[in-house]
């Protein structure tokens, strides 16, 4: 499996290291913390449609979103696969809440972890994978290593026997300290790869490598709610899993490190890996850039409006909310200019749109955004086909 770390002194996974710490810092500063919350549930809604998407499960985002709400289809293959997009969300959810285990991401205690939080809530249905020879069905248990031996492509993982070992290697490697963060960051996209070279669980290895990325640069101080890679390598899906192949290649003569594996494939996957993850925080900054948010949102209601489906005033109070990170309900009125019962409504309308929520009836009123305004105030969020109607 050597080498585990991408070769120093390369000079782009540098410059990117210290880009994205830059920039994934300005991105946090310029975002209300409360209304970070709320652009959170959006992120990773988004997080687990891409996910799914690289899993070669296409999950609608309004599917994604009745499941959330507890509203699930009665077709079974559809309902299955909310299921699984609800469990993604809550191992995001802890991550991002810091509900994790007080563990270093890039182990495999870590690892066990998510794969367990995920499969518990998934589906019995999906607790199964059928065995490429035989067709018989392979139980999936949830944090338990693989018991068989598995070829994924062209790439023979190891022996489950030798598993144990390998994962002894990655936590070694990976410690934090004695790396250094800039040295861990410029190796999240080698303990991405590692983790899925091992192979350690039956089914679920590269959900598990995603989630263990997108908490790896939480606690380097870089991921947030805010933004999220998979989005990045979903778009890019043909050249990320190439790429992870590439790097599966044993080394290509004296020049190509000195371990067993490409030393050459680690670093070009680790430099794709923060390529896309820069990507991400500039493509997200871009889109919560206020003015032009603001100016999103303004087009969007002033139609709402002609179509009498929303109120006058509506757009001051989401304004109000995009600005200060909430509204306390007192306002409302001097924000439409209305008397209090008329507020009121306006407050309603809000609210049942889903532009608005509120953690009870007299709590602060804050920003939501649902799937059905998410291509409007956050354009190419989503491919146009999974931002449309049904």
């Amino acid at each position: 499996m050597e080498p585990m770390l991408p070769e120093e002194a390369v000079r782009d996974l540098e410059d990117g290291a210290v880009a994205l710490v830059g920039e994934a810092n300005r991105l946090a500063g310029r975002v209300h913390p409360i209304l970070q919350a709320s652009v959170g549930d959006l992120v990773r809604s988004m997080n687990c449609y891409y996910s799914n998407l690289i899993e070669g499960h296409n999950t609608h985002p309004r599917d994604i979103e009745r499941a959330l709400a507890d509203n699930f289809s009665d077709e079974p293959k559809k309902r299955d696969l909310q299921q699984e997009a609800v469990a993604h969300i809550h191992v995001q959810r802890l991550i991002d809440e810091g509900r994790d285990p007080d563990i270093w991401p890039a182990t495999s205690a870590y690892a066990r972890w998510l794969h367990k939080e995920f499969c518990e809530r998934l589906p019995e249905d999906m607790l199964y994978v059928d065995h490429p020879d035989t067709g018989e069905k392979v139980a999936v248990v949830p944090g338990e290593l693989r018991r068989r031996d598995v070829v994924v492509g062209r790439h023979i993982a190891p022996p489950f026997q030798e598993v144990p070992k390998f994962l002894a290697r990655f936590d070694k490697a990976y410690a934090s300290p004695p790396l250094s963060k800039l040295r861990q960051i410029q190796s999240v996209g080698a303990v991405h790869h590692r983790l899925l070279w091992i192979h350690p669980f039956i089914d679920g290895n590269g959900r598990v490598a995603r989630l263990m990325s997108h908490a790896l640069l939480k606690r380097l101080g870089i991921g947030t709610s805010l933004w999220s890679v998979a989005r990045g390598l979903a778009r890019e899906q043909q050249r990320y899993k190439a790429l992870l192949m590439n790097a599966d290649a044993p080394r290509q003569g004296d020049r190509d490190g000195r371990g067993n594996l490409t030393q050459t494939g680690l670093v070009v996957f680790s430099q794709f890996f923060l390529d896309r993850a820069l990507d991400q925080v500039r493509f997200m900054a871009e889109l919560l850039e206020p003015e032009e948010l603001l100016r999103r949102m303004e087009i969007h209601l002033e139609e709402e409006i002609r179509a009498k489906r929303l109120p006058k005033g509506s757009f001051m109070v989401l304004r109000e909310a995009a600005l200060a990170g909430e509204v306390e309900r007192s306002k409302v009125p001097m924000l439409t200019g209305y008397e209090e019962r008329a507020a009121r409504k306006v407050t309603s309308e809000l609210v049942k749109s889903g532009m608005l929520k509120a953690a009870s009836t007299r709590a602060p009123l804050r920003l939501a955004f649902p799937a059905s305004i998410a291509e409007r105030w956050f354009p190419r969020l989503y491919p146009p086909v999974a931002g449309g109607d049904e």
